[in-house]
């Protein structure tokens, strides 16, 4: 599984969140409880954890269950990279 301080520094990094990030838990909610977390922060989010961690997310995998939480994104990113 990958370390959710890799996401949870992903997300500070792209949302520019500053150490807010450092609250942030497995069942922080991302979609309508960040300000800064709308639809083309999720675009480079998903840009940057491709590139992070060699990953591609298909068009038919991005949905609100992927980004709900930090934890359902580290879930997301820990199965893209099993396999």
């Amino acid at each position: 599984m990958v370390d959710l301080e890799d996401i949870k520094q992903t997300v500070g990094e792209v949302l520019q969140l500053g150490s807010r990030i450092d609250d942030f838990s497995r069942d922080t909610i991302l979609l309508g409880n960040i300000p800064e977390f709308d639809s083309l922060a999720v675009v480079n989010l998903m840009t940057a954890l491709e590139e992070k961690f060699d990953i591609y997310f298909d068009d038919d995998e991005v949905n609100g269950e992927v980004f709900a939480s930090l934890g359902s994104l580290q879930d997301f990113v820990s199965m893209k990279l099993s396999g």
